[in-house]
Protein backbone atom coordinates (compact mmCIF):
# COMPACT_ATOMS: atom_id res chain seq x y z
CA UNK A 1 0.00 0.00 0.00
CA UNK A 2 2.82 2.39 0.92
CA UNK A 3 4.78 1.56 -2.26
CA UNK A 4 1.70 2.16 -4.40
CA UNK A 5 1.15 5.52 -2.74
CA UNK A 6 4.74 6.58 -3.46
CA UNK A 7 4.52 5.34 -7.05
CA UNK A 8 1.33 7.21 -7.87
CA UNK A 9 2.89 10.73 -8.21
CA UNK A 10 5.56 9.37 -10.58
CA UNK A 11 2.95 7.65 -12.75
CA UNK A 12 0.91 10.83 -12.84
CA UNK A 13 3.95 12.88 -13.86
CA UNK A 14 4.81 10.35 -16.59
CA UNK A 15 1.25 10.51 -17.90
CA UNK A 16 1.35 14.31 -18.03
CA UNK A 17 4.68 14.31 -19.88
CA UNK A 18 3.49 11.77 -22.43
CA UNK A 19 0.25 13.71 -22.94
CA UNK A 20 2.19 16.91 -23.58
CA UNK A 21 4.50 15.19 -26.06
CA UNK A 22 1.51 13.70 -27.87
CA UNK A 23 -0.20 17.10 -28.04
CA UNK A 24 2.90 18.63 -29.60
CA UNK A 25 3.32 15.86 -32.16
CA UNK A 26 -0.28 15.45 -33.28
CA UNK A 27 -1.50 17.08 -36.47
CA UNK A 28 -3.26 20.43 -36.15
CA UNK A 29 -6.92 20.76 -37.07
CA UNK A 30 -7.81 22.13 -40.51
CA UNK A 31 -10.24 25.06 -39.93
CA UNK A 32 -11.49 25.38 -43.52
CA UNK A 33 -15.03 24.10 -43.97
CA UNK A 34 -15.83 23.98 -40.24
CA UNK A 35 -18.46 26.17 -38.58
CA UNK A 36 -18.28 27.68 -35.09
CA UNK A 37 -21.00 29.61 -33.23
CA UNK A 38 -19.87 32.10 -30.57
CA UNK A 39 -22.20 33.88 -28.15
CA UNK A 40 -21.49 37.31 -26.70
CA UNK A 41 -19.51 38.77 -29.61
CA UNK A 42 -20.46 42.42 -29.05
CA UNK A 43 -17.17 42.99 -27.21
CA UNK A 44 -14.47 41.32 -25.14
CA UNK A 45 -13.28 37.77 -25.66
CA UNK A 46 -16.15 36.80 -27.95
CA UNK A 47 -15.43 39.69 -30.30
CA UNK A 48 -11.70 38.93 -30.43
CA UNK A 49 -12.35 35.21 -30.92
CA UNK A 50 -14.76 35.79 -33.82
CA UNK A 51 -12.12 37.83 -35.65
CA UNK A 52 -9.35 35.34 -34.87
CA UNK A 53 -11.32 32.27 -36.02
CA UNK A 54 -12.44 34.04 -39.18
CA UNK A 55 -8.82 34.86 -40.06
CA UNK A 56 -7.81 31.26 -39.35
CA UNK A 57 -10.32 30.05 -41.94
CA UNK A 58 -13.32 28.91 -39.89
CA UNK A 59 -16.88 29.73 -40.87
CA UNK A 60 -17.94 31.93 -37.94
CA UNK A 61 -21.43 32.69 -36.67
CA UNK A 62 -21.01 35.62 -34.28
CA UNK A 63 -23.95 36.03 -31.91
CA UNK A 64 -24.46 39.62 -30.74
CA UNK A 65 -26.97 40.94 -28.23
CA UNK A 66 -27.07 44.26 -30.10
CA UNK A 67 -26.61 43.63 -33.84
CA UNK A 68 -26.73 47.39 -34.48
CA UNK A 69 -24.04 48.14 -31.87
CA UNK A 70 -20.43 49.17 -32.44
CA UNK A 71 -19.00 45.69 -31.92
CA UNK A 72 -21.42 44.06 -34.34
CA UNK A 73 -20.74 46.75 -36.94
CA UNK A 74 -17.00 46.11 -36.68
CA UNK A 75 -17.60 42.41 -37.25
CA UNK A 76 -19.85 43.18 -40.22
CA UNK A 77 -17.12 45.32 -41.77
CA UNK A 78 -14.72 42.40 -41.39
CA UNK A 79 -17.29 40.10 -42.98
CA UNK A 80 -17.84 42.49 -45.90
CA UNK A 81 -14.11 42.61 -46.60
CA UNK A 82 -13.70 38.84 -46.39
CA UNK A 83 -14.99 35.70 -48.05
CA UNK A 84 -18.46 35.53 -46.54
CA UNK A 85 -17.40 33.12 -43.78
CA UNK A 86 -18.31 35.52 -40.96
CA UNK A 87 -21.98 36.08 -40.21
CA UNK A 88 -23.30 38.36 -37.47
CA UNK A 89 -26.64 37.36 -35.96
CA UNK A 90 -28.99 38.56 -33.25
CA UNK A 91 -28.60 36.27 -30.26
CA UNK A 92 -29.94 36.85 -26.77
CA UNK A 93 -29.17 33.58 -24.98
CA UNK A 94 -32.05 34.16 -22.54
CA UNK A 95 -34.59 33.95 -25.40
CA UNK A 96 -35.39 30.50 -26.78
CA UNK A 97 -36.60 31.95 -30.07
CA UNK A 98 -33.25 33.67 -30.65
CA UNK A 99 -31.40 30.41 -30.00
CA UNK A 100 -33.66 28.45 -32.35
CA UNK A 101 -33.32 31.13 -35.04
CA UNK A 102 -29.54 30.92 -34.68
CA UNK A 103 -29.71 27.14 -35.13
CA UNK A 104 -31.81 27.51 -38.29
CA UNK A 105 -29.32 30.02 -39.70
CA UNK A 106 -26.40 27.71 -38.97
CA UNK A 107 -28.18 24.75 -40.54
CA UNK A 108 -28.95 26.72 -43.70
CA UNK A 109 -25.32 27.85 -44.10
CA UNK A 110 -23.33 24.83 -42.95
CA UNK A 111 -19.96 24.44 -44.73
CA UNK A 112 -18.82 21.10 -46.11
CA UNK A 113 -17.26 19.79 -42.88
CA UNK A 114 -20.27 20.73 -40.79
CA UNK A 115 -20.69 22.21 -37.33
CA UNK A 116 -17.48 22.01 -35.35
CA UNK A 117 -17.76 24.23 -32.32
CA UNK A 118 -20.01 26.05 -29.89
CA UNK A 119 -18.44 28.71 -27.67
CA UNK A 120 -20.65 29.74 -24.74
CA UNK A 121 -19.03 33.08 -24.04
CA UNK A 122 -21.94 35.44 -23.25
CA UNK A 123 -22.00 36.63 -19.66
CA UNK A 124 -22.63 39.53 -17.30
CA UNK A 125 -21.11 40.59 -13.99
CA UNK A 126 -21.88 42.98 -11.16
CA UNK A 127 -20.69 43.90 -7.67
CA UNK A 128 -22.58 43.72 -4.40
CA UNK A 129 -22.89 41.85 -1.12
CA UNK A 130 -25.56 39.17 -0.96
CA UNK A 131 -28.31 41.23 0.65
CA UNK A 132 -27.72 44.24 -1.60
CA UNK A 133 -28.97 42.46 -4.72
CA UNK A 134 -32.63 41.90 -5.61
CA UNK A 135 -34.15 38.54 -6.46
CA UNK A 136 -34.77 39.86 -9.97
CA UNK A 137 -31.03 40.42 -10.37
CA UNK A 138 -30.24 36.90 -9.20
CA UNK A 139 -32.71 35.52 -11.71
CA UNK A 140 -31.24 37.62 -14.52
CA UNK A 141 -27.69 36.49 -13.78
CA UNK A 142 -28.71 32.84 -13.59
CA UNK A 143 -30.57 33.18 -16.89
CA UNK A 144 -27.67 34.77 -18.77
CA UNK A 145 -24.60 33.10 -17.27
CA UNK A 146 -25.97 29.64 -16.51
CA UNK A 147 -29.27 28.89 -18.21
CA UNK A 148 -28.26 30.81 -21.34
CA UNK A 149 -25.26 28.52 -21.83
CA UNK A 150 -27.37 25.44 -21.13
CA UNK A 151 -30.15 26.64 -23.45
CA UNK A 152 -27.72 27.14 -26.33
CA UNK A 153 -25.89 23.88 -25.66
CA UNK A 154 -29.06 21.79 -25.67
CA UNK A 155 -30.15 23.33 -28.98
CA UNK A 156 -26.85 22.54 -30.73
CA UNK A 157 -26.06 19.22 -29.05
CA UNK A 158 -27.47 17.07 -31.91
CA UNK A 159 -25.23 18.86 -34.42
CA UNK A 160 -22.20 18.57 -32.17
CA UNK A 161 -22.76 14.85 -31.70
CA UNK A 162 -23.20 14.39 -35.45
CA UNK A 163 -19.93 16.11 -36.34
CA UNK A 164 -17.99 15.11 -33.19
CA UNK A 165 -17.28 18.74 -32.41
CA UNK A 166 -16.21 20.85 -29.47
CA UNK A 167 -18.05 22.84 -26.78
CA UNK A 168 -16.19 25.63 -25.01
CA UNK A 169 -17.55 27.35 -21.89
CA UNK A 170 -16.37 30.62 -20.40
CA UNK A 171 -15.91 30.21 -16.67
CA UNK A 172 -13.58 32.11 -14.32
CA UNK A 173 -11.21 31.54 -11.43
CA UNK A 174 -13.93 33.31 -9.42
CA UNK A 175 -15.80 29.97 -9.56
CA UNK A 176 -13.48 28.89 -6.73
CA UNK A 177 -14.03 31.83 -4.37
CA UNK A 178 -16.13 34.97 -3.92
CA UNK A 179 -14.69 38.42 -3.31
CA UNK A 180 -17.38 41.08 -3.65
CA UNK A 181 -19.20 39.50 -6.58
CA UNK A 182 -20.76 36.35 -5.18
CA UNK A 183 -23.58 36.44 -7.71
CA UNK A 184 -21.08 36.04 -10.56
CA UNK A 185 -19.10 33.43 -8.65
CA UNK A 186 -22.29 31.45 -8.05
CA UNK A 187 -23.13 31.20 -11.76
CA UNK A 188 -19.57 30.25 -12.73
CA UNK A 189 -19.39 27.51 -10.09
CA UNK A 190 -22.67 26.14 -11.42
CA UNK A 191 -21.51 26.16 -15.04
CA UNK A 192 -18.36 24.27 -14.00
CA UNK A 193 -20.46 21.44 -12.57
CA UNK A 194 -22.68 21.40 -15.66
CA UNK A 195 -19.54 21.07 -17.81
CA UNK A 196 -18.14 18.27 -15.66
CA UNK A 197 -21.28 16.21 -16.20
CA UNK A 198 -21.50 17.08 -19.90
CA UNK A 199 -17.82 16.30 -20.57
CA UNK A 200 -18.15 12.75 -19.27
CA UNK A 201 -21.44 12.14 -21.08
CA UNK A 202 -20.13 13.41 -24.43
CA UNK A 203 -16.99 11.25 -24.51
CA UNK A 204 -18.87 8.33 -26.03
CA UNK A 205 -19.91 10.58 -28.94
CA UNK A 206 -16.45 11.98 -29.58
CA UNK A 207 -17.53 15.47 -28.46
CA UNK A 208 -15.00 17.31 -26.30
CA UNK A 209 -15.96 19.85 -23.65
CA UNK A 210 -13.52 22.52 -22.46
CA UNK A 211 -13.69 25.19 -19.77
CA UNK A 212 -11.81 28.50 -19.97
CA UNK A 213 -10.96 29.99 -16.56
CA UNK A 214 -9.60 33.53 -16.92
CA UNK A 215 -8.20 35.50 -14.04
CA UNK A 216 -8.70 39.25 -13.80
CA UNK A 217 -9.15 40.56 -17.34
CA UNK A 218 -11.64 43.28 -16.43
CA UNK A 219 -9.73 45.89 -18.44
CA UNK A 220 -9.87 43.68 -21.54
CA UNK A 221 -13.66 43.36 -21.58
CA UNK A 222 -16.78 45.35 -20.82
CA UNK A 223 -18.27 42.70 -18.57
CA UNK A 224 -17.61 44.69 -15.37
CA UNK A 225 -17.39 48.48 -15.50
CA UNK A 226 -16.20 50.42 -12.42
CA UNK A 227 -18.83 50.45 -9.70
CA UNK A 228 -20.46 53.54 -8.21
CA UNK A 229 -20.99 53.61 -4.45
CA UNK A 230 -23.71 56.23 -4.89
CA UNK A 231 -25.69 54.04 -7.29
CA UNK A 232 -25.32 51.02 -4.98
CA UNK A 233 -26.54 53.04 -2.00
CA UNK A 234 -29.54 54.41 -3.89
CA UNK A 235 -30.61 50.89 -4.86
CA UNK A 236 -30.44 49.51 -1.31
CA UNK A 237 -33.66 48.83 0.57
CA UNK A 238 -34.38 50.53 3.87
CA UNK A 239 -33.52 47.41 5.87
CA UNK A 240 -30.08 47.21 4.25
CA UNK A 241 -29.46 50.93 4.77
CA UNK A 242 -30.23 50.42 8.46
CA UNK A 243 -27.41 47.84 8.66
CA UNK A 244 -24.79 49.43 6.39
CA UNK A 245 -23.74 53.04 5.96
CA UNK A 246 -22.48 55.03 2.98
CA UNK A 247 -18.90 54.90 4.22
CA UNK A 248 -18.91 51.10 4.24
CA UNK A 249 -20.40 50.93 0.75
CA UNK A 250 -17.80 53.41 -0.48
CA UNK A 251 -14.99 51.34 1.05
CA UNK A 252 -16.24 48.17 -0.63
CA UNK A 253 -16.67 49.96 -3.96
CA UNK A 254 -13.15 51.38 -3.75
CA UNK A 255 -11.77 47.94 -2.95
CA UNK A 256 -13.55 46.33 -5.90
CA UNK A 257 -12.57 49.12 -8.28
CA UNK A 258 -8.94 48.73 -7.24
CA UNK A 259 -9.14 45.05 -8.22
CA UNK A 260 -10.67 45.97 -11.58
CA UNK A 261 -7.89 48.48 -12.24
CA UNK A 262 -5.29 45.71 -11.85
CA UNK A 263 -6.87 43.59 -14.60
CA UNK A 264 -4.83 42.55 -17.62
CA UNK A 265 -5.38 44.41 -20.89
CA UNK A 266 -4.18 41.51 -23.04
CA UNK A 267 -7.38 39.67 -23.82
CA UNK A 268 -5.61 37.72 -26.56
CA UNK A 269 -4.07 35.52 -23.86
CA UNK A 270 -7.54 34.16 -23.14
CA UNK A 271 -8.40 33.96 -26.83
CA UNK A 272 -5.26 31.84 -27.38
CA UNK A 273 -6.67 29.31 -24.92
CA UNK A 274 -10.06 29.35 -26.61
CA UNK A 275 -8.45 28.74 -30.00
CA UNK A 276 -6.43 25.84 -28.58
CA UNK A 277 -9.61 24.34 -27.13
CA UNK A 278 -11.16 24.42 -30.60
CA UNK A 279 -8.17 23.35 -32.68
CA UNK A 280 -5.91 21.14 -30.58
CA UNK A 281 -6.05 17.40 -31.36
CA UNK A 282 -6.02 16.85 -27.59
CA UNK A 283 -7.65 19.87 -25.89
CA UNK A 284 -7.46 20.33 -22.15
CA UNK A 285 -10.55 19.95 -19.98
CA UNK A 286 -9.65 23.25 -18.27
CA UNK A 287 -7.56 26.21 -19.35
CA UNK A 288 -6.65 28.49 -16.46
CA UNK A 289 -5.33 31.78 -17.84
CA UNK A 290 -4.30 33.78 -14.82
CA UNK A 291 -1.44 35.46 -12.99
CA UNK A 292 0.69 33.39 -10.63
CA UNK A 293 -0.85 34.97 -7.51
CA UNK A 294 -4.35 34.23 -8.85
CA UNK A 295 -3.42 30.60 -9.47
CA UNK A 296 -1.98 30.43 -5.96
CA UNK A 297 -5.28 31.68 -4.56
CA UNK A 298 -7.15 28.95 -6.46
CA UNK A 299 -4.64 26.39 -5.17
CA UNK A 300 -5.22 27.47 -1.57
CA UNK A 301 -8.98 27.38 -2.08
CA UNK A 302 -8.95 23.91 -3.63
CA UNK A 303 -6.55 22.16 -1.28
CA UNK A 304 -6.68 23.89 2.09
CA UNK A 305 -9.49 23.81 4.67
CA UNK A 306 -12.20 26.41 4.21
CA UNK A 307 -11.12 28.25 7.34
CA UNK A 308 -7.75 29.00 5.69
CA UNK A 309 -9.37 30.46 2.58
CA UNK A 310 -11.84 32.46 4.65
CA UNK A 311 -8.94 33.92 6.63
CA UNK A 312 -7.05 34.88 3.46
CA UNK A 313 -10.08 36.57 1.89
CA UNK A 314 -11.10 38.28 5.13
CA UNK A 315 -7.61 39.71 5.43
CA UNK A 316 -7.77 40.98 1.84
CA UNK A 317 -11.13 42.63 2.48
CA UNK A 318 -9.85 44.25 5.68
CA UNK A 319 -7.07 45.90 3.68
Amino acid sequence: MCAATLLLPFLLLLFLLLSRLWRRGAAALEPAGRAVLITGCDSGFGHLLALRLHRLGFTVFAGCLCPAGDGARRLKREAAAGTGRLRVLQLDVTRARDVLAAKELVLSHLPERGFWGLVNNAGISTFGETGWLSMEKYEKFADVNLLGSIRTTLAFLPLLRKYKGRIVFMSSIIAYFALGNGIYSMTKAAIEKFCDALRLEMKKFGVQVCIIQPGNYARSTKIQPPVSAEEIWNELGEEEKAVYNKEYVQERANFFNSILSEGSTNGNEVVDAMVDALTSPAPKARYMVAKLKEKALVFVCALFPTIVMDSVLSYALSK
